[in-house]
């Protein structure tokens, strides 16, 4: 039924609570696992009198060496498994990456962990779940990540 499971995460314990779930998958199915960590684009930073902070390429290559480090660690984990696996660093807006990447790996599912936010907490912090939710074209495996865990 799946052939390719996308599994995007952040890097978090609770992003992390999908991994059970896509490895039974993935043995039951005999699929792929493709983890993704997208890095949002560093913005520049207005220093006094107007002058911009030469941060921005600094901060968004650290950011990108330690999101490859985890996504290596999480790949070659599953691959000790005996799973397929494959690990992906992508810059850009989180939730129209991950659908970009979905289409490009040709992802069957999209399983992620959900923070559990509702009511004003969603509001304000927004979600990449729901996002992804709404602009999916493809099945979404969601499990609720309570808060406090």
């Amino acid at each position: 039924m799946y052939n390719s499971i996308l599994v995007p995460l952040d890097g978090s314990k609770r992003a992390e609570r999908i991994l059970n779930h896509v490895e039974e998958l993935a043995r039951q199915m005999d699929a792929k696992l493709v983890f993704l960590q997208v890095i949002e684009p560093a913005y520049d930073v207005i220093g006094p009198h107007g002058t911009v902070m030469d941060l921005t390429m600094e901060l968004t290559e650290k950011r990108e060496a330690e999101a490859r480090n985890y996504i290596d660690g999480v790949e070659g984990e599953f691959r000790e498994r005996g799973l397929r696996a494959k690990g992906l660093v992508e810059t850009g807006p989180v939730v129209s990456t991950i659908i970009t990447v979905a289409e490009r790996e040709g992802a069957d599912l999209i399983a992620m962990a959900s923070h559990g936010r509702t009511g004003l907490s969603r509001v304000f912090y927004g979600s990449v779940a729901a996002g992804v939710l709404h602009q999916v074209d493809r099945p979404l495996l969601l499990v609720r990540s309570v808060e406090g865990g």
